[in-house]
């Protein structure tokens, strides 16, 4: 087919959806029935799909067909926090507040700015932070089962850049990484601007499939794992104790580098150990102080084994030099005097007051969740769009987030992602509402 012709049929399909003749959801030809339509080979009507699909116009789904995606929503939404519109409702992103958390910042700054250490915070600091400071962290993070010395923690702005610093100090451009099918999204775009190649394990109600795991690694040179087993965003899952040791097992037989994300374990009690407990010589773990004090807190840490502190402090130096000093003393100060553990406590105790509530509003609807977390996980019916249950919800005001974000699979399902924890109650249950009026009608 000459060229012009075959961009020609591109043009038409592209116009055709984005003047609203071909709608959102409309499924299109085969790729046989699109070739035997317009007389052409079977590999250039494969061509025609896959620009369209490269153009975000079309999706093409294993086993369903071909799509036209609803191009109304904002481009990259459940990954770049948009502008919130007037009136819109953010249920696509979590930062979960305390009553009284603005107070506790002015107490902070007061008690400070009277302290004889003032000076020295505006000087630089060690790359892994000031021994007395990673020492408390190493109390915190004792508190929450996980054993290492205040040498093994690195202080960090935020448990995004602490896993920007392990990315870049063990991994190269072309690595293979496993995660998760369905997995956090700040670590996709990460992985992605270093270019690693991101292998899907697949995902059972209780956690990822570690028989695949084990397969996978048998059939490719997998470096490493990025696991979630403690409240995992999006699904809400929390490895059990066996689950944590089959995947130790499985690292330790393959050599695979751990990375650990726990910036939503505080949320769960009684979890089983942290996989850094279990398999302290191979794994990094990594969280901060954005979820469960404020997301305005720069503040992360990460735990690592001795051996591998000085790639980490490289990497600290080349990206931040240090985390700023009087982020770095608040923090602290607030671990030690026990502020941080009566903020989770509050906010686990808020999560589950939302739970309970999204558990009453959204009854008959197929729900995933963990009746402590900030987030839900809406799996749609097979006839169900995702793209299209956003734009509806968007119509209504609710900002939400599809499946596309978390997804490290080609195939990516259908499901939405609702965030609890960013509006007061009121809010939450009108918006609630709207949701279950929205998607009642699909179940």
């Amino acid at each position: 087919m000459p060229r012009s012709r075959y961009k020609s049929l591109v043009d038409v399909f592209a116009a055709d959806i984005r003047s609203g003749r071909l709608p959102p959801g409309a499924r299109l030809p085969t790729h046989r029935q699109l070739a035997a339509r317009h007389g052409l080979a079977l590999v250039t009507a494969s061509r025609v799909y896959a620009e369209l699909e490269a153009m975000g116009l079309v999706s093409g789904e294993t086993g369903r067909g071909t799509f036209v995606r609803e191009t109304a929503l904002p481009s990259g939404l459940g990954i770049d926090q948009p502008d919130v519109a007037q009136g819109m409702i953010d249920l696509n992103f979590n930062y979960p507040s305390s009553p009284g958390q603005a107070e506790q910042l002015r107490t902070a700054l007061r008690q400070l700015a009277l302290s004889g250490d003032l000076e020295s915070l505006l000087r630089y600091h060690p790359h892994a932070g000031r021994l007395h400071e990673r020492a408390a962290v190493a109390r915190h993070l004792g508190a929450r089962g996980l054993s290492v010395s205040a040498e093994q923690v690195l202080i960090v702005s935020g448990a995004q850049h602490g896993l920007t610093v392990i990315l870049m100090a063990f991994l190269q451009p072309g690595d293979v990484i496993a995660a998760d099918a369905l997995t956090y999204p700040g670590f996709k775009v990460l992985a992605q601007a270093l270019h690693l190649e991101v292998v899907p394990i697949p995902i059972t109600d209780q956690g990822p499939d570690l028989n695949a795991l084990e397969q996978l690694c048998r059939s490719r040179p997998v470096r490493a794992v990025y696991s979630m087993p403690t409240l995992h965003n999006p699904m809400g899952w929390v490895m059990a104790a066996d689950a944590r040791e089959q995947l130790v097992s499985i690292a330790r037989r393959h050599d695979l580098l751990i990375i650990e994300d726990a910036a939503y374990a505080y949320l769960a009690e009684k979890a089983p150990p942290p996989l850094a407990e279990l398999a302290p010589e191979r794994t990094l773990y990594v969280s901060g102080l954005s979820k469960n004090v404020a997301a305005g807190l720069r503040v992360g840490f990460v735990a690592a084994p001795l051996q591998r502190v000085a790639a980490l402090e490289r990497i600290i130096r080349a990206t931040t030099w240090n985390t700023p000093g009087v982020l770095t003393a608040i923090a602290t100060a607030w671990i030690e005097d026990g502020t941080v553990a009566r903020l989770e406590a509050q906010k686990r105790k808020d999560a589950q007051a939302r739970q309970a509530m999204a558990d009453e509003l959204l009854a008959g609807l197929r729900t995933v969740r963990h009746p402590s977390s900030y987030f839900l996980w809406l799996p749609l019916p097979e006839e169900a769009r995702a793209d299209q249950i956003a734009m509806a919800l968007m119509r209504e005001q609710i900002s939400v987030s599809t499946a596309q974000p978390f997804a490290t699979s080609v195939q990516v399902p259908h499901a939405i992602r609702l965030a609890l924890g960013s509006v007061d109650m009121d809010t939450l249950r009108a918006a609630l509402v709207k949701v279950q009026r929205v998607l009642g009608s699909l179940f």
